[in-house]
């Protein structure tokens, strides 16, 4: 199945080069401030203009259920998906923390929930059916089901562009989704399941095991369909990675700065990338997980993460938590004091 894309907006390049200029004159040593160099320069070409900033972050969680669950391959039944949306609602999630934290603009997105929990505060019904099928026996989505909760992600991007918001977080919630991004991240990187299955909400040995054979017996199932990274998704994958990916190609089309969760976002985003590889250059990846399939996506596509913080919760947390550091960039950016304002010789004076 392929996808109509947009296109993908160019970055500014002479803005960042007027970017990094800037950082050259800036009192330290040339690349002392490492990665938050790298990370203005990169703003500065997404935003068009010399000295980036973040003032209003976005959050998007997207929340749905995976037939997949039904095979014991979490240690939480899928109940929990809809009762952590109530929590989202709630604001006692971890996101909802860091949302308060940032003064960021947060809405929880179901487009796939089991049980249909509307209304409720900060909450965006958009929903496309109740959870995925089981990948183990059948394609987790039909075609217009994937094409449906594309478009929730390209809406909710739509509600980040029309409130003014200069960077985008995707998060996501659904029982099982660990294994959606197992099977997606193997079979997009042509790699062997068993090493890239972790423990997910702490799943035992035998769970996992369990989970491994289930992925690899999928993949089997749905190799012949498996022809491009969208039949992918719609084979293995879920209603909230699939809101996830459309969602990522809104920012790239539209030039708003995305921050990478953790293996759920990634699996997404490596479906993007594979798709419009241009897509990358507005990405910022968030954080390491210890998810082991996340570090197979940052091998294929030759990216580094902000932060190790060894979380695995998803939600757009450990993202969130980037933007921080995003936001830290940029005030050190803008802020610090050039050699010549501040009367400082350079390191190369004689």
């Amino acid at each position: 199945m392929q996808v109509t894309l947009k296109p993908i907006k160019s970055i500014d390049q002479a803005w960042s080069e007027r970017a990094a200029i800037r950082q050259q004159s800036l009192t330290k040593p040339a690349g002392s401030l490492g990665v938050l160099e790298a990370l203005a320069i990169q703003l500065a070409g997404h935003q068009g203009c010399e000295c980036p900033s973040i003032v209003l972050p976005w959050i998007s969680v997207f929340a749905a259920d995976h037939g997949i669950a039904q095979q014991g391959v979490s240690a939480y039944p899928a109940v929990v998906t809809a009762e952590m949306v109530k929590n989202f609602s709630a604001g006692g999630a971890a996101i909802t923390v860091l949302a308060r934290a940032h003064q960021a603009a947060f809405e929880v997105v179901d487009v796939g929930v089991l049980a249909d929990v509307a209304p409720l505060k900060n909450l965006v019904s958009n929903r496309v059916a109740a959870g995925t099928f089981d990948f183990s026996v059948q394609p987790a989505m039909t075609p217009d089901m994937l094409q449906s909760a594309l478009h929730a992600g390209e809406q909710a991007v739509a509600r980040a562009l029309a409130a003014g918001a200069d960077v985008f977080v995707g998060g996501e919630m659904g029982i099982g989704n660990t294994s959606s991004a197992a099977a997606m991240i193997a079979q997009l990187c042509a790699q062997p399941v068993a090493p890239l299955v972790g423990l997910g909400t702490g799943i035992n040995a035998a769970q996992k095991a369990h989970k491994i054979v289930l992925i690899e017996q999928a993949l089997q199932l749905h190799a012949a369909q498996m022809t491009n990274p969208m039949a992918v998704l719609r084979c293995v994958g879920g209603l909230e990675i699939a809101a996830l990916v459309g969602a990522y190609f809104a920012c790239a089309q539209h030039g708003l700065t995305m921050v990478i969760d953790g293996v759920i976002a990634c699996a997404a985003a490596l479906v993007v990338c594979q798709t419009a590889p241009q897509a990358q250059a507005w990405m910022v990846f968030g954080h390491r997980s210890v998810e082991p399939a996340q570090m197979a996506v940052f091998k294929a596509l030759k990216a580094q993460p902000v932060l190790d913080l060894q979380m695995r919760l998803g939600e757009g947390s450990g993202a969130m938590m980037a933007v921080g550091v995003l936001k830290m960039a940029c005030v050190l950016h803008q802020n610090m004091a050039t050699f010549e304002q501040a009367g400082v010789s350079h390191g190369d004076e004689s």
